[in-house]
């Protein structure tokens, strides 16, 4: 028995204990492979606390591992000293719901859906909404400033948490837990630690933003003959709708096919699949009708020739078909295997350029499918390269670099980001490097070392270990 396993022995009941199986150990994508000395899951912040504390005493690496959903590797070491992965899968509570302020605190391990019914019990939503919210936890969400489908209306993770408890690296804890819409008392270390990934800290809770619940929700699919005319679209949308449009999807009929050939079987909402559509969301205020407001903007948009087909959700089934077309694509392109997946956000003026350019460079390296989807109200687009048909992404596995470098060296140069929503982790740490700004980049390296300067807390994620 090692040295830290001896100390945690001595120190934590044994239910903290976690046999080390593979789903600690694997990520969803299956390209990385990790290591632990010791599988934890504390019950308290306090046992967080012990755990961290040993950990620093034998200089003993931490992984941070939330729901297990991530897809860049933070949550995966597979090199260097054989950390503890340091979960947080007992840690669930609803701690306070406070539905005259509109907040509600939970520990980190709370999983995304629970917080959903809590907050929908008091007439209230939490709007972080997302694909895996079944089984993503609230310190993962965090920890990598979650996206999903409502940015547009109500920002990323990091707009959406009000204060955090945070375990630092020496063990120490940072009592944040502020409802506060306004404090201004000094560094605000919360939005330091929201997006660090599990570098800086172990995120043990947070008290969230919650909103009124729309009074009137409703959904359209509409074909547009290219991204331009989607764009176009959504102008319109926003004009009419304002504040009340909650999420605005561009969809590719490369992901309708790739559910015709592997599944999840679902309706077509189409008889003739697509080139391109978009799904619009709405959730309005008492005495709005969101179905005429669709019908409005479908009737002028038609007539300008920006949609050429469209259905309107005449209920709420009928609005979540629409949705669970949209979130079964991920699974469709995991089914069949992409070669290089790429998380990526342009200026939202700029996706129709993007979009048409990318194809052609790509060309230059082999003959690809593309499936290319996103969230096109604010510029995040889901851009996955695939074998053709009756290949595997193994038959490319030699290109899978060049790949992500031509699409990642298109978005750097028109003003965008290589990673919109899902963190750097350990895949894209050399993107990091070869993309970042270098004085944000040693400034990065300077918190790390002020704050760990043992190194830690998830060596390797975000910036590479020394």
């Amino acid at each position: 028995m090692t040295e830290i396993e001896t100390i945690l022995r001595q120190s934590l009941p044994e239910a903290s204990f976690r046999p080390p199986e593979p789903r600690y150990l694997e990520e969803p994508r299956g390209r990385y492979a990790g290591q632990a000395v010791a599988v934890l899951a504390p019950a308290s912040t306090e046992e967080v606390t012990t755990i961290v504390k040993a950990c620093a005493q034998t200089a003993t690496p931490i992984v941070p591992y939330g729901g297990g959903t991530g897809l860049v590797g933070g949550q995966i070491a597979g090199e260097g000293t054989r950390p503890v992965v340091l979960s947080l899968e007992r840690m669930r509570q609803i701690r306070k719901l406070d539905p005259v302020g509109a907040t509600m605190t939970v520990e980190a391990g709370a999983i995304l859906a629970d917080v959903h019914s809590a907050a929908t019990a008091e007439g209230l939503i939490f709007p972080l909404t997302l694909a895996s919210q079944g089984s993503a936890r609230i310190g993962g969400l965090l920890s990598t400033n979650a996206g999903g489908v409502n940015v547009i209306r109500y920002g990323n993770a990091r707009d959406l948490c009000l204060g955090l408890e945070v375990v630092f690296p020496d063990g120490t804890v940072m009592h944040g837990l502020s409802s506060l819409r306004k404090n201004n008392t000094g560094y605000d270390l919360r939005h330091l630690l929201i997006g660090a990934e599990g570098t800086l800290g172990v995120i043990t809770a947070a008290t969230l933003r919650l909103f009124p619940e729309p009074a009137a929700t409703g959904a359209a699919l509409m074909v547009v003959p290219d991204p331009d005319a989607a764009l176009a679209l959504l102008r319109r949308v926003q004009a009419r709708a304002g504040g009340g449009l909650s999420a605005f999807e561009l969809i590719g009929g490369m992901g309708l096919t790739f559910l015709d050939e592997v599944g999840p079987e679902l309706r077509q909402p189409f008889a003739a699949r697509p080139d391109w559509m978009c799904l619009i969301d709405l959730g309005l205020a008492q005495g709005q009708d969101p179905s005429d407001l669709l019908e409005a903007v479908f009737a002028e948009a038609h007539e300008a020739g920006l949609v050429s087909d469209g259905v309107i959700a005449r209920s709420e089934g009928q609005r979540q078909e629409f949705w669970s077309l949209r979130e079964s694509i991920p699974e469709a392109n995991r089914r069949i295997g992409s070669i290089s997946s790429h998380d990526i956000s342009v200026p939202v003026a700029a996706i129709p350029a993007f979009i048409a350019e990318a194809p052609g460079r790509l060309a230059k390296i082999g003959d690809y499918r593309i499936n290319c989807f996103g969230h096109l109200g604010d510029g995040n687009l889901h851009y996955n390269v695939f074998p053709r048909q009756g290949q595997s992404r193994a038959d490319h596995e030699e290109a899978r670099g060049g790949i992500k470098t031509c699409v990642h060296d298109l978005v750097h140069e028109m003003g965008g980001s290589v990673s919109a929503e899902h963190g750097i982790g350990r895949l894209k740490v050399d993107d990091l490097e070869r993309y970042g700004d270098p004085a944000k980049l040693a400034a990065m390296r300077a918190i790390k070392q002020a704050l760990d300067p043992k190194g830690i807390m998830n060596p390797g994620a975000v910036l590479r270990a020394p």
